[in-house]
């Protein structure tokens, strides 16, 4: 009796694995590109995601570098290079608010003097300099020693 079920269990596992054989030709076969498109979009994935890591890693590198940076001194107004070119104290005043952007307008009204007050100041201030323009007024007057830089 046990040869008997023995034998029937053999050939009904046989049958199966006949069946599921076919079961899966039928499958390849009628399946095989979607099969193929499948494993060859899985491999392009895993290639991009595994180039994209390499390519992003290498480019993230830190670089430390201690630079010392000179502490800033406080301004000193080169009296003698004023004295020697002669520039007033109000002439100086005018040229530093020209030196901070604002207009003959602007600088009138916070000085309380008119418009033609402070374009004489500056008139004579360009001479004294020798600048023609309000900016090479200013450039001169940092590198005189009477404007901060």
């Amino acid at each position: 009796m046990a040869r008997h079920v023995l034998i029937f269990g053999l050939i009904g596992g046989i049958l199966i694995a006949a069946l599921q054989w076919t079961e899966y030709q039928f499958l390849v076969i009628e399946h095989s590109m979607a099969i193929y498109g499948a494993l060859i979009a899985a491999i392009f994935a895993a290639l991009g995601i595994w180039l994209g890591i390499k390519l992003r890693s290498s480019r993230q590198k830190i670089v430390v570098k201690e630079i010392s940076v000179p502490t800033e001194k406080p301004f000193v107004l080169n009296e003698r290079k004023r004295g020697d070119l002669g520039i007033t104290r109000r002439e100086l005043e005018i040229l530093e608010l020209i030196a901070q952007g604002m207009s003959n307008r602007e600088i009138a009204g916070k000085l309380y003097v008119s418009e033609n007050t402070v374009k004489t100041h500056c008139s004579r201030a360009f001479d004294k300099l020798g600048a023609k323009r309000r900016t090479q007024a200013v450039q001169l007057g940092k590198e005189f020693g009477l404007l901060p830089k």
